[in-house]
């Protein structure tokens, strides 16, 4: 089977955070030190994915070439893909078909940023897994604003539903989709729901009704965030900076990702510390440059 291949769909128009993004993505909204991309482009690389699609509004997608380049710097491949208008999350299988060309994939939204000592692990684990369909489940205070997952004994998923009005559980459906090849056929076949979009759900419960979706629980030792909101942002880049200060270390670095992996050398993480001399995050790079 092919190499899983990754999708950040970063595309929308971000209508709950203006006026802050009437002329800027969100997913380049900053969360405290680093431009939202990153914290999701790092989950792809931690899953040992090195080749990308970044799915973005056209009028976008210049400046995503801007801030991330071709993706050498970190020894990725970064593609850019416009979707014309956004139509819902299933529809990402759809205008990356040709991109995906029947290899399996993992999509990840652009606005979620996932924090976790076993999460690295986890990750390379199911990109590893031969299971057709996988997603994550994480306990909720509102699960009426997510996709909720019902989960029976033995962990089978019994059902999927979108934004329920009475969930039958408090376990939100995250925004990392690990799919088989049949991803983008699947998507073909569905149907607009009532607010006229592809619904992920949908996708997902087509492998729900061939007893083919796997759910993994995300526990207490991982943080996941959906900065879609204002004071979501918020609370991530202070999450972020509390991390960061207390420890040290950097939360969705793709450079570090990159180094200790050694998909990058010495001679092209000095170039990203001489990048970012004048701040915290080319210092942090200069001691892992050391270490």
């Amino acid at each position: 089977m092919p190499d899983r291949k990754g999708i950040i769909l970063a595309g929308g128009s971000g209508t709950r955070l203006y006026p802050v993004t009437m002329a800027i993505s969100k997913s380049l909204l900053p969360i405290y030190n680093k431009p939202m991309i990153y914290y999701p482009l790092s989950v792809l690389m931690l899953s040992g994915v090195r080749d990308i699609a970044i799915i973005t509004v056209p009028q976008d997608q210049h400046l995503f070439e801007r801030v991330l380049g071709d993706g050498s710097q970190w020894g990725i491949k970064l593609t850019y893909i416009a979707q014309p208008s956004p139509d819902g999350l299933a529809q990402a299988y759809i205008v990356a078909e040709d991109y995906l060309a029947g290899s399996p994939s993992v999509m990840i939204l652009g606005d979620n940023l996932y924090f976790g000592h076993s999460l690295p692990d986890l990750l390379k684990s199911i990109n590893a897994s031969a299971t057709a369909a996988t997603v994550f489940g994480y306990q909720v205070a509102d699960p009426q604003r997510y996709g909720v997952v019902e989960v029976g004994s033995g962990g089978v998923v019994k059902s999927i539903i979108e934004k329920p009005a009475q969930p039958v559980s408090n376990l939100a459906v995250t925004g990392i989709y690990y799919l088989d090849e049949t991803a983008s056929e699947r998507a073909k076949q569905l149907k607009p729901s009532e607010r006229g979009e592809l619904e992920i759900t949908s996708l997902l419960q087509s492998y729900l009704d061939e007893g083919r979706l796997a759910v993994e629980m995300l526990g207490r030792g991982i943080a996941w965030f959906d900065t879609g909101t204002h004071t979501s942002l918020l609370d991530a880049g202070n999450f972020v900076r509390t991390v960061e200060t207390r420890q040290g270390l950097q939360i969705g670095s793709p450079d570090e990702i990159a180094f200790d992996s050694g998909w990058i050398d010495e001679e092209t993480i000095s170039k990203r510390v001489k990048l970012f001399e004048n701040n915290e995050y080319g210092r942090y790079l200069e001691r892992l440059r050391r270490r």
